[in-house]
């Protein structure tokens, strides 16, 4: 048999439905799982289940239960599709060996995934990862020896997350004073798991909330299930009818937001991301540290700066800020696809949380997010201009034009001089004049990602021309 190489990228396996996205290779991967569980917890520590709305993920769950079952382990499985950050919130409040999420996120609808979420509600850090992947490759080999064997068989039981996701949330977040200046809100949980979730507390809070989408389709209305303007049409559609009115989404597993201010214009997660910090260290007097991944904005450093407070960079993948949420007091830690989270909550992104905090500026300030931007601007005092480009390129270009950027950058792009050049996730270089340009590999998709950051829009696109020249000119 030619077994497939499953590879756990920043956020877990994800592969194609039916290609290697089976029952065979989730029997496999649960498996491997199983034998990490068993060596770091007692066996009486039951395992949380949950799945998003993708095909057959529910199947898929059902089928890793059947596994952890088999060999003696009891599981808790969600009673019906769940957030991402609602089932690693669950793996800690219950006490839990941890949680397997069947998701792939943003993905087109053909995929599937399953990441291990370890009791502390973060992804799985690469040390855990590696245990795992090890031990599919032992089992692919026929080596079964690491898994214990068991001389009881586990139970499975369905459980309600929500209501103790729910209690916490009013916890982290004021809904009185969100209460005292509610707003209208237009929501798409993009055909999945945060329909239920978000709207339902925002209805708490006592904003006037229209749902869009809020049913199960596998094929996400022939789109992806990615909160992007490009998938949020109907939403800036619906606000520029309906005056002083915002918007919201999240992706496939809610881990993620978008955001759409009352011009009908999308907030980049950069700038949510900015506006959120403010809020926490000026409205809530939130004290600690910021940490942003290597592709996210400068301006979180510019703050960090205005405030007095030390800053983390770190790899992408949210599990390398989770780590640092997990050891000091962190304010926010961020990255530029759309994923954050927030002092007192868990060390995982969360999109629902993520959009409340918004709101939740907003009543504290009692101003429009269009001026809560402008204030923010005017506070550090220059604009930032941000884009990434996913440059579908084959493996050797790939691997040789960020060689080339590590160990021979140029000298200069549209007239800013290199300062320095950071290898700690691909190769970035930042610039004199405060810009930089970083350049990686993806982790979950076959691309090549560039991601640029300046103060004008013209120096951005001279920049992005340039670039992509330099990638062009790479012999393959």
């Amino acid at each position: 048999m030619v077994h497939h190489k499953i590879k756990f990228g920043t956020d877990g396996w994800r592969s194609i439905i039916a290609d290697q996205f089976t029952y065979e290779n989730v029997e496999l991967v649960t498996k491997a799982i199983t034998g990490y569980i068993k060596q770091e917890y007692p066996p009486e520590k039951p395992v949380i289940i949950g799945y998003d709305t993708r095909f057959m993920a529910d199947k898929f769950a059902e089928r890793a239960a059947k596994v952890l079952n088999e060999n003696g382990l009891d599981v808790l499985m969600t009673n019906r599709d769940a957030p991402t950050p609602v089932v690693a919130f669950s793996a800690k409040h219950l006490n839990s060996a941890g949680a397997l999420m069947f998701t792939a996120s943003h993905n087109p609808p053909e995929y599937c995934g399953i990441k291990y979420i370890p009791d502390y509600a973060g992804p799985a850090t690469s040390d855990i990862t590696d245990i795992i992947v090890s031990n599919v490759e032992k089992l692919q080999q026929g080596d079964s020896s690491f898994l214990a064997k068991s001389n009881r068989v586990g139970s499975t039981e369905k459980f309600d997350p929500k209501p103790e996701y729910f209690k916490w949330v009013r916890k982290i977040i004021n809904f009185d004073k969100i209460k005292q200046n509610p707003v209208k809100v237009y929501y798409d949980p993009m055909y999945s798991t945060g329909r239920g979730y978000l709207d339902e507390l925002l209805n708490e809070c006592g904003c006037d909330v229209t749902v869009l989408h809020n049913w199960i389709d596998p094929l996400y209305g022939g789109n992806m299930p990615e909160p992007k303007v490009e998938f949020l049409g109907e939403v800036v559609e619906l606000i520029k009818k309906n005056p002083n009115s915002i918007g919201f989404g999240n992706d496939g597993d809610a881990d993620r937001f978008g955001v759409i201010n009352e011009d009908g214009c999308y907030l980049m997660p950069n700038m949510v991301i900015a506006v959120l910090l403010r809020h926490l260290i000026e409205n809530k007097g939130f004290k600690g540290s910021v940490v942003r991944t290597v592709a996210t904005t400068h301006m979180l450093d510019m703050l960090a700066k205005k405030y007095g407070l030390p800053i983390h960079e770190t790899p992408v993948g949210f599990k390398h800020v989770g780590q640092i949420m997990r050891k000091e007091n962190v304010i926010i830690g961020g990255e530029e696809s759309g994923g954050l989270s927030i002092l007192h909550h868990i060390p995982e992104k969360d999109g629902i949380v993520a959009n409340l905090s918004i709101v939740e500026a907003m009543a504290y300030e009692n101003k429009s997010l269009v001026q809560i931007q402008k204030d923010l601007k005017d506070e550090v005092g220059c604009e930032f201009f941000n884009e990434r480009l996913d440059l579908r390129v084959n493996e050797s270009v790939k691997k040789e034009f960020v060689k080339r950027f590590a160990e021979n950058p140029p000298k200069s792009v549209a007239g800013s001089v290199v300062e320095r050049v950071s290898t700690i996730d691909g190769a970035k270089l930042y610039f004199e004049d405060e810009s930089w340009i970083l350049t990686r590999p993806s982790g979950t998709e076959p691309l090549l990602r560039i991601y640029f950051e300046t103060h004008s829009l013209e120096k951005l696109t001279t920049m992005i021309k340039e670039v992509k020249d330099m990638v062009y000119a790479v012999k393959a």
